[in-house]
């Protein structure tokens, strides 16, 4: 399995923000998220420092600025805590999440359509790629 990304709600709000921005500063992340709640620069600095040593973004100097861009992507991380919340509270199984998700969730018609389809589509590529199996591929 891909490197487990356990993310705070802060960590998150700012990869959120470098991945929107492509590349931000200190207090171009803080001025991203003055509208969530009010913080200190020195905060997003020590956190985004905090990341860096955990590979999640990287610096690059300009003038006396650090201009901080995200290591990983939006996917990797969704599909990494996805994979842990999964895990954690069921047990691996894909089946009863989705089955929660679908009970304490309203969605609409159009919504299920869209998840009809996503099914469909995955039923499609497992087919394909069992023929490819068989055939030795």
């Amino acid at each position: 399995m891909a490197e487990a990304h356990k993310l705070g709600d802060l960590q998150h709000s700012i990869l959120r923000v470098l991945w929107h921005k492509k590349e931000a500063t200190v207090v171009d992340v803080l001025a991203a998220l003055s509208d969530e709640r009010d913080r200190a620069l020195t905060t997003i600095a020590t956190m985004l420092t905090k990341m860096e040593k955990r590979k999640l973004v990287a610096h690059r100097s300009e003038g006396r600025q650090f201009v901080y861009r995200a290591l990983v992507s939006e996917s990797q991380v969704r599909r990494s805590m996805i994979a842990e919340l999964t895990s954690r509270l069921f047990a691996g199984d894909t089946t009863a999440l989705v089955s929660h998700l679908l009970e304490e969730h309203e969605i609409d018609s159009t919504e299920v359509e869209r998840l009809r389809t996503l099914i469909a589509e995955q039923g499609k590529r497992e087919r394909g790629s069992g023929k490819e199996k068989r055939r030795g591929r």
